[in-house]
């Protein structure tokens, strides 16, 4: 026999639960998730942000050539540096001078590569870390301990973890979305695994190459069912679905796969128009401008003014920053794809009030040297014009959501090769995330195989100075 509770729940997708939960009057988030997992939940204390957008620039973006100068490359260009280069994926030689110019911009005067106008535009907005570090200079762990806290097992990502702190503030959407046009990242989907917290709670991925709707968000429309027949087939095999998970004793997996049925049907109100930019008016569109990259930020900006609570841009399928040949062209190449569009995010948050509680996250999983790669068969096409994978110091900043803005954090040793000053682990950044959004990291926990588990596992220090 079901409980009321369960008979509320169960029924009509479990609006008759939610509204008992507002004619009780109660903000319960223990209530909250006992009727919706995803259900708005207030955070452990007053947060600075409410919402994140992290654009991950996937395969390693170099530092040295973006957002942290080092003349003394210049100096020592075709030259060993005078001291042993630092052990990475592959060899390396001789100091590589940075190919692009750097100034100064805003009040704040932060150095930015002449490959990223639109973004130093915003500097002002920005606190930059330059002494970010991780553990190991290869892909698969270093993009794992990015997005999951841990570079091997598997764990639940950040989105992930969050979401399951705060829920979503829109049942009609995902309140987790990871984009990435033309396909996976490295380690696909396991950058944003729910592991073993609930998957209702695993990011919803969309391929953003695609333009029309119906191609961007596979089956957001039923051509032969009306709303009200899928409605009562939906109810039906929920009360199927019900039975069968009460024989299983209510396996996790198959309460999982109910609720992303439910969300699928209610996603058909309101996802076609979030992700559809037309909507937006001339100048907006203008402001980003156009090609993947501005499309698919622009519909970051939609998605967290709809509710959704965390939005992660990947730059492409595999690993496109990852330029072990040809650094020059291939940096300014993809900078020209997102530079405008990323500027014009940040000023349009602004413009709309919303900066200030939306936290923007920008960077990779790793930097790269220095020095440049030496040619090795099978590794590189031996132009000795690239650089390696570099987890000892590398750049990584954040925008909005009570950060410290116009402001520089830490630093690398004069050729960036290696996080001297103030340095910041992962660990530490997500320590320090969690903060901004309204979290002890430490408490922020789930149970699981007999133990607390938490983002940060046991490492981690928030960064106070980060914070403004």
């Amino acid at each position: 026999m079901l409980t009321r509770r369960e008979l509320l729940m169960r029924s009509g997708m479990g609006f008759g639960a939610l509204a008992c939960a507002d004619l009780l009057g109660t903000t319960s988030p223990a209530l909250a998730s006992s009727l919706d997992p995803t259900a708005a939940k207030a955070p452990q204390f007053a947060p600075k942000a409410k919402r994140i957008i992290h654009l991950f620039m996937n395969g390693g973006p170099s530092h040295v050539d973006t957002f942290d100068p080092k003349p003394a490359l210049q100096r020592y260009a075709g030259q060993n540096l005078p001291m042993q280069n630092l052990r990475t994926e592959r060899k390396t030689g001789a100091a590589f001078p940075c190919p692009y110019r750097f100034r100064k911009y805003g009040d704040s005067g932060i150095d930015v590569s002449e490959i990223f106008p639109h973004v130093a535009s915003c500097v002002d907005d920005m606190v930059v870390v330059r002494s970010m570090h991780a553990d190991v200079p290869n892909h698969e762990p270093s993009l794992l301990l990015m997005n999951c806290g841990e570079s091997r097992q598997v764990r639940p990502s950040m989105g992930s973890w969050l979401t399951y702190g705060l829920g979503s503030e829109n049942a009609n959407l995902p309140s987790f979305v990871a984009m990435c046009p033309g396909g996976y990242p490295i380690q696909e989907s396991q950058n944003w695994q729910s592991g073993f917290l609930p998957g209702i709670f695993q990011g919803t991925y969309v391929d953003t190459q695609h333009e029309e709707i119906d191609k961007l968000i596979a089956n957001i429309r039923n051509p032969r069912l009306s709303r009200d027949r899928q409605l009562r087939q939906l109810n039906l095999l929920r009360e199927l679905n019900a039975d069968h998970a009460r024989q299983r004793d209510h396996d996790p997996q198959l309460e999982s796969r109910i609720q992303s049925f439910e969300l699928a049907f209610r996603m058909q109100t309101e996802a076609a128009e979030a992700f559809d930019v037309s909507r937006e008016s001339e100048s907006v569109r203008k402001l980003y401008g156009g090609g993947v990259q501005a499309r698919q930020i622009l519909i970051a900006r939609r998605l967290v003014e709809r509710g959704v609570r965390f939005v992660q841009v990947w730059h492409g399928a595999g690993q496109p920053w990852d330029n072990h040949d040809d650094i020059e062209v291939n940096h300014r190449r993809l900078a020209q794809q997102c530079d405008r569009a990323i500027g014009a995010l940040l000023t349009d948050l602004k413009q709309r009030g919303m900066l200030e509680d939306t936290l923007v996250i920008w960077g990779g999983e790793f930097g790269r040297t220095p020095t440049v790669e030496l040619p090795q068969k099978g590794a590189n096409a031996g132009k000795i014009n690239g650089r390696d994978h570099n987890h000892h110091g590398f750049t990584m900043w954040m925008a909005g959501g009570g950060v410290r803005a116009g402001s520089i954090y830490g630093a690398t040793d004069e050729f960036g090769f290696r996080a001297v000053e103030n340095r910041v682990h992962v660990h530490d950044l997500h320590a320090t995330i969690l903060k901004l959004m309204g979290f002890d990291h430490e408490q922020l926990t789930y149970r699981y195989a007999g133990r607390d588990f938490r983002l940060t596992d046991v490492h981690g220090n928030v960064v106070d100075a980060l914070i403004g």
